[in-house]
Formats: C-alpha cells, structure tokens, sequence
C-alpha cells in the first residue's frame, strides 16, 4: 500500500511539475489593439530602455486638443501618459493637433506636431514642443508653427523626423498628396538650406497620400507611406527604396492593408526595430470590423520581415499582436 501511495504521490507531482512548467513558458502577447481607446498616426520608439508609442487622440477636429502617450518594458504591458501637450500649452493651435514625431537629442526629447488643420492663408501647420523626459510635459519652442505655408502643395502635417547622422536631421512631411523633405537646424527652431540652396524639396513617390516615414536598413533608406482615404476601409501602406534619403523614391508595392477577417483601413504608421535582436515591428492605426464611425481607430503592433533580397514582405495583420520582448538594460 505504501508503494502504491508513493507512486502516486510522484505521479502527481509529475504533474503539478509538467503543469507549472507550461505555465512559465507561456508567451505572452501583446493583443491588437495594444491599449485602449481611440488612437491613431502612432510613431513609435525606443527611450531609456523602454518601448514609447506617441499616437494622435482620434476624435471630431475640435475635440483634438491634447495629445497622449504610452509606454511599456516589454511590447506587452502599456503605461498611459495624460495631456502631455494640449493647446492651453500651444497658443497658436486651437483643435486637430495630430501625428506626433518624436526624436531625442542631445539628452532632450523633442515633439513634433501638427495642428489646426491649415489650410492657405491661415495659422497652423508643424510645430515643434521639447520636454526633459519623454513622458512630458512638452513645451512649445518657438510659440509658432515651425512650418506654416504650403510648399509644393503640402499641406503641413505628417512630420517624421530622421537622423541621417548627429549633425544632419531630415523631416519629411505632407498632406494632400504632396511630400517635402527639409533639413532641420542644429537646435530644431528653424530650417536649414540643402547644398544647392533649397529649402524644401519635393520627393513625392507614386499613389502618396500622407504618412512618410523612413528607416535606414544594409546601407538603404526605405521610405515608406500611406494611400488611400484615412476614413475609409482602403486606406494603406506602400514603400520605395532607395540609395539616398532624398530619393528618388520608386514606389515597389503595398505592405500593409485591410484584411475582411480582422480589420479595415490598415494605415499611417511607425517602425520599431529592437537593438539586441535586429527584430522589426510595424505600429500603425486600424478600423475594428463592426465600426462605421470613421474617427474609431485603434492602434496596433504586428511583426514585419524582409525577404533574402531585402524587399518587406507583406505583414500580417493579427488580433494576436506581437509576443513580449523586454529590452535589455544598458
């Protein structure tokens, strides 16, 4: 009898052992949307070991007067940051601060922002706001727009802000199927000639609409962007490589877009890639299946991969989202 006891007795700590072992190595998974609530024209990136999502509140114009951010160790587990900047901050923006681009400098974090929706003749457009810590709060630099005109038929909003090296900032920027490129200034208050004496050029590829955004990957620059209307189930990402960041930009082909099964207008995003395991993430904002409610987008992490010859392969867009992946400390 005492064998019997002690043989079940092992047979089930076997198990309780097999048990708790599936338990720790259960992956856990980000979800998509990663957080709650109406966000949308995410720009994400790496700060202070941390993974930091600056998305645009999405709502009616009027109602988008503040702007919010996230941040998380591990992809998985999303801080919410309140009203790092509003237009109580911003005296000359009065509603429709939208797509955050964010980039620190120099043990500074910069916020770029566009706001009020401009339109020929009136004040708005891209401004620039500088905080101590990436969470905020944000101040305004210049107590107006840094970009204020229409140039080339741009409409100002949409910046993203590359680092082509410690001297040399690039913004691209653009709305109404126009995109420019300038070259931001040593302290990002003001604009800087290119050698031939330009200060804004246009690099407009195929079907752009808004969006731009650019990595470098192996020595190329890939410039990506969205197409379509950012209020229908069509809307979209596409890419061009090139050997120069200021193009030319052949536009290859789509990259991201609505699937019926999961969600609709699949857009306007960011690209994280971690350090340690060269590992790439696409960030962008989608439309849930059962809204109609154009404004109702939610922000959403997928894997993105590239085929041997360095061209993005299609992602997948996912409920799933993206398994955890704690940043090493420095």
């Amino acid at each position: 009898m005492m064998i019997k006891n002690l043989l079940a007795l092992f047979v089930m700590l076997s198990v309780v052992g097999c048990a708790n072992r599936a338990t720790v190595t259960e992956k856990a998974y980000s979800g998509n949307p990663v957080f709650e609530g109406w966000y949308a024209d995410p720009e994400a990136i790496i700060y202070d070991n941390q993974y930091w999502i600056f998305p645009t509140y999405s709502d009616v114009y009027k109602k988008q007067v503040f702007l919010d951010c996230f941040s998380s160790p591990d992809l998985v587990n999303w801080t919410r940051h309140e009203r790092i900047i509003d237009t109580a901050e911003v005296v000359w923006a009065d509603s429709a601060m939208w797509a955050p681009g964010v980039i620190e400098k120099e043990d500074k974090y910069y916020l770029f922002f566009a706001a009020n929706d401009v339109h020929e003749g009136q004040v708005g457009g891209i401004g620039v706001s500088v905080s101590s810590q990436p969470q905020g709060p944000y101040k305004d630099v210049l107590g107006k727009p840094l970009i204020n005109e229409i140039v080339n038929g741009a409409q100002p909003i949409d910046q993203f802000v590359f680092k082509e090296n410690d001297s040399t900032y690039y913004m691209y920027y653009g709305g109404w199927g126009h995109c420019n490129v300038v070259k931001l200034n040593a302290d990002f208050t003001g604009l800087e000639p290119f050698p031939d004496g330009e200060m804004y050029k246009e690099v407009t590829p195929e079907s752009y609409v808004e969006g731009p955004c650019m990595f470098k990957r192996n020595g190329k620059y890939y410039f990506m962007w969205s197409e379509g209307g950012w209020g229908g189930p069509h809307y979209k990402v596409a890419y061009a490589i090139s050997d120069s960041p200021l193009g030319p930009f052949e536009r290859i082909g789509v990259i991201l877009e609505q699937n019926p099964e999961v969600a609709t207008g699949a857009g306007h995003h960011s690209i994280l890639r971690t350090p340690e395991k060269d590992d790439w993430y696409i960030v962008y904002h989608r439309r849930p299946l059962s809204e109609t409610n154009a404004n109702h987008r939610v922000t959403c992490i997928d894997r993105m991969y590239f085929d041997d010859e360095g061209f993005i392969i299609p992602v997948e867009i996912s409920f799933k989202g993206v398994e955890s992946n704690p940043l090493k400390c420095p």
